[in-house]
């Protein structure tokens, strides 16, 4: 079963693009990233998902229900936390899971304990006296407190240290594990990387790529350093499968743009002294699907 479904989903303000066309689909189960720079319209497509905006065109179901229409039922079994998180200052944990669990109509007080233990939050502090990391952790205590069937989290990281993203991707694995759709929008690949097992990449709007990570790591290029023994062969022209980015002095420096079996047959016949192949490089194709409307062949 998909969870989010989008059908040719638009959404403009006016006559600026939020989204436009987006038709995208999220199994139940998995760990799914939303990549994009600020601005591209993640934030505005879990805005229509979440029945905060209407469509302009197009269609969005989450279970199978309209976004729009059926957004009651649907935030009961979505936990969300928003990239521009706010909290009462005069709450504590402890206020917010009581304060949570009356709009939701049920107990999220052991649960969330359970949860504060696991992210290290003392839930007896005020609001206003939490640092930014532990009001994120508050944050992500009480999208979750609820065991949602969907967890939309919106630049989840922001904030917390290395040990508790680590610990938040751990949980998020469990979760997904269990039966649980993880919804992970973010501006950082890196944080994706790590995580998701599925990657849709959006850029001005318009969604530019949506596959597997082990399907974009198969089109990323490898990068290639190649030092030579003397400069005068490191001055001879780059052969057809070697995108050069930098000669310096004996040493070369680009991006693998044919085979490993081409670049392996022609450097045996080269007067080189050390050649070094990279793994598939993600950022360099994540910069050429932000710069580029059109998905790299």
């Amino acid at each position: 079963m998909d969870v989010i479904v989008t059908e040719s989903l638009t959404r403009r303000y006016g006559r600026r693009i939020g989204i436009e066309e987006m038709s995208l689909a999220v199994p139940e189960g998995s760990l799914f990233g939303f990549l994009g720079p600020n601005g591209s319209g993640k934030t505005t497509t879990i805005r229509v998902l979440l029945g905060f905006l209407r469509p302009t065109r197009g269609r969005a179901t989450l279970f199978g229900l309209d976004c729009w229409r059926d957004t009651r039922r649907i935030k009961a079994e979505v936990g969300y936390l928003p990239g521009d998180l706010r909290l009462y200052p005069w709450m504590n944990g402890i206020e917010a899971l009581r304060l949570f669990g009356s709009i939701r109509r049920r107990d999220l007080e052991r649960e969330g304990r359970e949860l504060a233990g696991r992210f290290d939050l003392d839930l007896g502090i005020k609001v206003r006296n939490m640092s930014r990391g532990m009001r994120q952790k508050l944050g992500l205590i009480l999208a979750m407190a609820h065991r949602p069937r969907l967890l939309v989290l919106d630049e989840p990281t922001a904030s917390l240290d290395p040990l508790m993203q680590e610990q938040l991707r751990v949980h998020l694995r469990t979760l997904a594990t269990a039966g649980h759709t993880i919804f992970f929008s973010s501006h950082t690949l890196s944080e994706v990387e790590v995580l998701c097992d599925r990657v849709a990449i959006l850029r001005e709007g318009r969604l530019v790529a949506d596959a597997t990570l082990e399907e974009l790591r198969r089109r990323s290029r490898r990068a290639v350093t190649i030092r030579w023994k003397n400069r005068a062969d490191a001055a001879q022209d780059p052969p057809p499968f070697l995108e050069l980015q930098e000669r310096d002095g004996q040493n070369w420096t680009g991006l693998l743009a044919g085979s490993v079996t081409d670049l392996v047959c022609w450097a045996s016949s080269q007067p080189i002294e050390d050649l070094t192949l990279g793994r598939p490089d993600l950022e360099v194709l994540f910069r050429r699907y932000y710069e580029h409307e059109r998905e790299p062949s």
